[in-house]
């Protein structure tokens, strides 16, 4: 069985209600083990309004959450280190490092946010 990442903009969409965003997450939950990041549930929370408290929360405890680990932070500390771009966002770093130690598939709708080139993508529709 496959493993896909969801990354935090995907979430947020599907929060919000978006079409192609449900219709992608009900499709991958069928035949593939779902994650989010620890980095993921802390900028979710970071931007929710108390009464998205319940339909996020729901959400959350639908997914194997992720934490960070020695070898994950490792990892993400290495990708920051040799970015090209000083753009590259730490917490970026952190979600693909994720990606890369469970060998899973970053679904994302960011696809620039994640440069790294040992990491699988797959850019997804968050309209």
């Amino acid at each position: 069985m496959k493993s896909i990442l969801i990354d935090t903009d995907i979430l947020i969409n599907f929060l919000r209600g978006r079409k192609k965003t449900r219709e992608f997450l009900s499709s991958v939950v069928e035949d593939a083990v779902v994650y989010c990041s620890a980095i993921t549930v802390a900028e979710i929370f970071a931007g929710m309004k108390e009464q998205e408290r319940s339909q996020t929360i729901d959400l959350l405890d639908s997914l194997n959450v992720v934490g960070v680990s020695r070898e994950i932070a490792e990892k993400a500390g290495m990708y920051k280190t040799h970015a090209r771009s000083q753009k590259l966002q730490l917490d970026d770093c952190l979600i693909a490092a994720t990606a890369y130690i469970l060998q899973a598939t970053l679904a994302t709708g960011n696809a620039k946010h994640y440069p790294m080139d040992d990491i699988y993508k797959m850019r997804v529709a968050v309209e």
